[in-house]
């Protein structure tokens, strides 16, 4: 029964992440969402249904448009294979106890990995952070956490402190390095960040991301892929590090205080 149900989340994931790059293609455009129909980037004809088959489409059309024949992008299969496997790795860990909670829990999850995937892919195509996405996603946390999350009073509270704490921090950060490491949509993000992980795991969402970023630009300057005053988005690493930390924060928390005998 498992892998019947396995089948039908990737599916589920698969058209969720078709929707993910919807969100990455017009909301830094202007955009509308919902209204417009899909359309090719480069010769703008309105797609059928039969074009925008998940996966299926991009294959049967050997990776080019129906109608102009020019090449179309990687990043639609690969955003909705990943957010398929999101959600299997998600429907996964529900199923064995490690993400305890009922199925709002999983709904939840499930919503805010493809926030966090399609922030991820905007931030490094086009280094900005949208605001509607954000939004989006904390209003969805705060009626998680009010009405679905058992309402505890004091894990509200810790949430809204380390939104505030974190965000404070990463503003000084800005200030400090005026911009050219760190920029408002990072500042915003921190904000959801705090509100979605709360206190501890937040610490352990921060360590990932700056140990990640770090390590992924020193490879770039080792391979010439970037200089030392050239800046990479770092909203990719914060939406990896915050989804990482939803999924296995308890995890992680336990084995640092574990090696460093706390």
């Amino acid at each position: 029964m498992i892998y019947y149900y396995s089948i039908i989340i990737f599916l589920l994931g698969i058209s969720i992440g078709s929707f993910v790059n919807v969100l990455i293609d017009r909301i830094p455009s202007g955009e509308s969402i919902l209204i417009d129909r899909s359309h090719c980037d480069k010769c703008l004809h309105k797609l059928s249904w039969y074009d925008l088959l998940p996966i299926l489409s991009f294959i049967f059309l050997n990776r080019k448009c129906r109608y102009c024949r020019r090449v179309i992008s990687w990043q639609y299969p690969l955003v909705e294979v990943i957010n398929g496997l999101l959600y299997l790795i998600i429907y996964y860990l529900f199923s064995i106890n490690i993400i305890p909670g009922s199925y709002p829990t999983l709904i939840y999850l499930f919503i805010l990995s493809s926030g966090l995937l399609a922030v991820f892919m905007i931030d490094l195509k086009y280094r900005i952070i949208p605001d509607q996405v954000l939004i989006a996603m904390l209003a969805i946390s705060v009626i998680y956490k009010m009405f679905f999350h058992d309402g505890d009073s004091m894990q509200i509270l810790n949430a809204f402190l380390s939104a505030v704490i974190v965000s404070l921090i990463f503003m000084f950060l800005v200030i400090i390095t005026k911009g050219k490491g760190m920029g408002m949509g990072d500042v915003k993000f921190s904000f959801l960040m705090g509100i979605l992980l709360g206190y501890p795991d937040i610490i352990a969402a921060f360590y990932l991301s700056f140990l990640t970023g770090a390590a992924i630009s020193i490879i770039l300057i080792l391979l010439n892929r970037k200089k030392m005053k050239e800046t990479i988005p770092f909203g990719p690493f914060l939406s990896a590090a915050t989804l990482i930390t939803l999924l296995f924060g308890h995890n992680i928390i336990t084995f640092y205080k574990h090696i460093s005998g706390f």
